[in-house]
């Protein structure tokens, strides 16, 4: 399953429970304001570097560029393009896009 997540940490509990449901083998992308929970320092950096342990964590690259922080990402956050969206998706038989 691909668990897509686009609310900012610090604003929701989107994530958290996210995370919480997530299971081996899931992959999670973060997009838009998500993308600042994949950033050095954060409150959360923690809780997603546990999550690399379980499931393959992504990051939406244009959003991160946008935001200014890509050269803050966590190690073992793989970042993504458009076309990287779309192969997860197409890969992942379910997604579920966390509101």
């Amino acid at each position: 399953m691909l668990h897509i997540v686009n609310k900012s940490p610090f604003q929701t509990s989107t994530l958290d429970t996210c995370l919480r449901m997530a299971q081996s083998g899931h992959a999670l992308l973060l997009t838009e304001d998500a993308v600042y929970a994949a950033t050095s320092g954060s409150a959360i950096e923690e809780r997603i570097r546990q999550a690399c342990g379980t499931v393959k964590v992504y990051a939406l690259q244009p959003d991160l560029d946008a935001r200014g922080v890509t050269a803050k990402l966590i190690d073992g956050v793989t970042l993504v393009d458009y076309g990287g969206f779309v192969d997860l998706v197409v890969e992942h038989p379910t997604s579920h896009a966390w509101l």
